[in-house]
């Protein structure tokens, strides 16, 4: 720990818009509270360009959904994120503690760009469930996804973890659908062979060490309620 309190360095992060800004700025917190003299510097990209900055070595570390490894990448698993349906509390739905998929059928639906993975996996689960929703607007970003749904008094299904604040202001209400199982797996990447000076080094290990707590969390979390049954 006397060695952490003395890395110096700057740890080049490059991270899609929907890593969570209340994620990145405890983990900030924590990088200065374990190295006041490292420097966390985060670049909020798109998913293709996070891989970009990772290979041509503008970022040590990116953070992304679905991470995939390649000849030129190494793909880290990080954390799972539930997904569920999301909408305003004014909404019909929101009332009901839980869904099951036919409630979702000719809902007005805010949905992903099909060019973004989890798109494809949330379209995909409709279409094996049977369920068609009225797409009345599709986004690349959770951010105009969550205002288009307060707004258009629609539902999508998103990841639960971004949207803590709003459901803590009481702008959105989630709901879980009975049998489903979607997650939005999230991963850390680096450059193969990649040399992390020190700085970054220990923000890996943070993210890690952060993963494996949330898991151990969840595994308590699950057992208890299985106790309770």
């Amino acid at each position: 720990d006397k060695l952490k309190g003395r890395v110096q360095g700057k740890v080049r992060v490059a991270a899609i818009y929907s890593v969570g800004l209340s994620d990145m700025s405890r983990l900030e917190q924590q990088v200065a509270a374990r190295m006041p003299k490292a420097e966390l510097l985060v670049e909020y990209l798109r998913p293709e360009k996070v891989y970009d900055a990772v290979v041509t070595d503008q970022a040590d570390l990116g953070l992304v959904s679905y991470p995939e490894s390649n000849r030129e990448i190494t793909a880290i698993p990080w954390r799972e994120e539930e997904m569920m349906v999301v909408t305003a509390p004014s909404h019909p739905l929101a009332a009901k503690r839980k869904l099951i998929p036919s409630d979702l059928a000719r809902q007005d639906f805010v949905a992903f760009d099909d060019e973004l993975r989890v798109g494809r996996e949330v379209k995909r689960y409709l279409r094996d469930t049977g369920i068609q929703v009225n797409v009345v607007m599709h986004f690349d970003n959770i951010q105009t996804m969550k205002e288009a749904v307060i707004v258009g008094a629609s539902i999508s299904i998103l990841p639960v973890r971004v949207l803590r604040k709003d459901i803590e202001q009481g702008r959105l209400v989630t709901i879980p659908i009975e049998g489903c199982t979607l997650v939005r797996p999230m991963g850390i990447i680096h450059r193969r062979r990649k040399t992390f000076n020190q700085a970054a080094q220990v923000f890996l290990e943070l993210l890690q060490e952060e993963a494996a707590l949330e898991h151990a969390a969840a595994a308590d979390c699950d057992s208890g309620q299985a106790e309770k049954l």
